[in-house]
């Protein structure tokens, strides 16, 4: 594995929230799902197209519930608007 998605945020690191949320979650699914999706300006995260409505639910709760994985779904925002 990669350093940067072995990175621990809390609990949880990136590998983990893209397992959370259903989606590849080695290391080269995390890099290519990071070059194919990008946020644009003042867009939310949770609102993106590119989630179905239970990863949007997920991700918005995480944030507005301060839970244990809010700090790798900010890790998440940050990585796609780069």
């Amino acid at each position: 594995m990669r350093g940067e998605f072995l990175m621990e945020t809390g609990h949880h690191t990136l590998n983990d929230l893209f397992a959370q949320l259903g989606l590849g979650s080695d290391d080269n699914a995390v890099e290519d799902f990071l070059s194919r999706h990008h946020l644009a300006g003042e867009e939310q995260l949770a609102r993106a197209e590119f989630w179905s409505e239970s990863q949007r639910k997920f991700l918005h709760d995480a944030v507005t519930e301060d839970s244990d994985w809010c700090e790798v779904v900010d890790e998440l925002d940050a990585l796609l608007r780069h």
